[in-house]
């Protein structure tokens, strides 16, 4: 369970990143919803790191909500299985 966070939040971070680069370069971006589908399988300190960052997707509160909640649900879902 370790390695499977470990991936997915460096997975997610990188997103995070790829997506502000290709917003910069006015280019194709990653979909909002791929965004959000990996914050939910498990990655919400890597979006949280790429927040700050990256400074990316900092001015939607929808994310923050979303990182907050999913943080939250992932503690709790490996505290139970630990």
């Amino acid at each position: 369970m370790n390695i499977y966070y470990i991936i997915v939040n460096i997975l997610t971070f990188l997103a995070w990143g790829w997506d502000k680069f290709r917003a910069q370069a006015q280019q194709w971006r990653v979909p909002e919803k791929s965004l959000v589908f990996l914050v939910i399988a498990g990655g919400p300190l890597g979006a949280l790191a790429g927040m700050v960052l990256f400074r990316h997707k900092t001015r939607k509160t929808f994310f923050w909500l979303l990182v907050g909640i999913s943080l939250v649900a992932h503690v709790v879902i490996y505290l139970s299985m630990s």
